[in-house]
């Protein structure tokens, strides 16, 4: 049986993990909000400290949805073992679509970078991402939403980051729960915030070729408001409107969001 949940009554700055924060009161449909305790946001828990670790127990966190591919947990490590929880690893893209990049930002390898990178180049690749995984990634989503509303909470999601994979899973989640693009988006961007951003190992001494390194990966570890809109573009060019997108895009009906709604809304 799932435990009572730990409500904090602030958000925690994490010592291991990144971006973490609770998505209770963030409002829904019929002017209902998302209930404190249920639903968490996160990047990767590779490197909680003991004493994260003993707060993400507290949680009493039924589920971690883990949406990195092979290729970032190789990467990064895997999830600390936390108590009673199912882990669930949906990889939302392909570890061949990253695996390569990040040999080359190690390496630090100017040239290969500018020339993926430079100018609107690392944007229009992360705007392309999002819209990838809008289009090829349903039935993963599909795979939340029902997972979610049978009986997955109290819920953490993350990527490596948790702003784009993660991101996107909680702005579909948020679809369903009847929550505006407005309140979707303000929500996304809180991941620019120093404290939650992803840490970005750099030279020590670095010098002027390392701090070209670091503006020409800055699309990249950045939520952007243009990222998300290609998202709901996406959406309304496929799908047309949100309803279709979660009914036809995700076989997820109304009967399905009422389901969904009664386990993670509260009046």
């Amino acid at each position: 049986m799932t435990q009572t949940p730990h409500v904090p009554s602030t958000e925690p700055e994490l010592a291991g993990v990144r971006n973490f924060r609770d998505l209770g009161g963030l409002p829904a449909a019929d002017g209902r909000r998302v209930r404190p305790g249920v639903l968490f946001r996160s990047g990767h828990l590779a490197h909680a400290t003991e004493s994260d670790t003993r707060f993400l127990d507290s949680l009493g966190l039924h589920t971690v949805f883990d949406f990195r591919n092979a290729a970032d947990i190789e990467l990064d490590g895997t999830d600390v073992e936390l108590t009673g929880v199912r882990n669930v690893n949906i990889p939302l893209n392909d570890p061949a679509d990253g695996a390569e990049f990040w040999r080359m930002v190690r390496a630090r390898d100017l040239t290969q970078l500018r020339s993926v990178l430079s100018g609107t180049r690392g944007a229009d690749r992360m705007t392309e991402t999002y819209r990838e995984i809008v289009t090829t990634r349903t039935a993963e989503h599909a795979r939340v939403l029902n997972t979610l509303a049978e009986d997955a909470v109290p819920a953490l999601m993350h990527c490596a980051a948790g702003k784009d994979r993660a991101g996107l899973s909680i702005a579909v989640t948020l679809l369903a729960l009847g929550a505006s693009r407005e309140t979707i988006e303000a929500d996304y961007l809180k991941s620019n915030a120093p404290h939650r951003r992803y840490r970005m190992h750099r030279a020590e001494g670095a010098g002027e070729e390392e701090l070209e390194v670091a503006e020409l990966l800055s699309p990249m570890f950045e939520a952007r408001a243009e990222y998300l809109a290609e998202a709901f573009a996406t959406i309304e060019e496929i799908w047309g409107t949100t309803e279709r997108y979660l009914t036809q895009g995700l076989g997820f009906g109304g009967a399905d969001r009422e389901r969904l709604r009664a386990r993670l809304l509260t009046d």
